[in-house]
């Protein structure tokens, strides 16, 4: 597999982010889903990468992640996604760890997140929990909500 930046033009991203809305808004209240659109994806301080099978001709698209920099010390995870075809292959962990060493490169000296709470967001918590995160309060703009989780890694 291979990740690369992406533009978020291509119809197989496209699809596979606007699973990931709808699985938000499925999942949590609206007002407590915190996802970036597309054009917050777009956004300054915002890089999107995608992962994808190879880099052939029959690549397939299995996920997705992005880092927003709240501050030159400071970023978060957004839009962590993996493809319904191709869970539990690695995708995910493939993405966090180009995440995190992205961090690390801009000097970044925390990650952290926000994601759900119920039962649907427990592979993610999973997935965090491996890779050192540990829950904390909100940070950012967020404050406390019972459909949300927070979670950092101090790199």
């Amino acid at each position: 597999m291979h990740i690369t930046p992406d533009d978020l033009t291509g119809p197989e991203i496209r699809a596979l982010l606007e699973t990931h809305f709808a699985g938000m808004l499925a999942n949590s209240p609206k007002d407590s889903c915190h996802f970036l659109d597309f054009e917050g994806l777009k956004g300054p301080g915002v890089t999107f990468w995608s992962v994808w099978t190879d880099a052939g001709a029959d690549a397939e698209l299995m996920g997705c992640g992005a880092v927003r920099e709240l501050s030159p010390t400071h970023g978060e995870i957004k839009s962590m996604r993996t493809h319904s075809d191709h869970l539990r292959k690695g995708a995910g962990a493939a993405m966090l760890e180009h995440i995190i060493r992205a961090a690390r490169e801009r000097g970044y000296q925390r990650l952290s997140l926000e994601t759900g709470s119920g039962e649907a967001f427990d592979a993610a918590h999973g997935l965090y929990l491996r890779y050192g995160f540990e829950y904390c309060p909100p940070f950012g703009d967020y404050v406390e909500d019972p459909f949300s989780r927070f979670m950092t890694l101090e790199l």
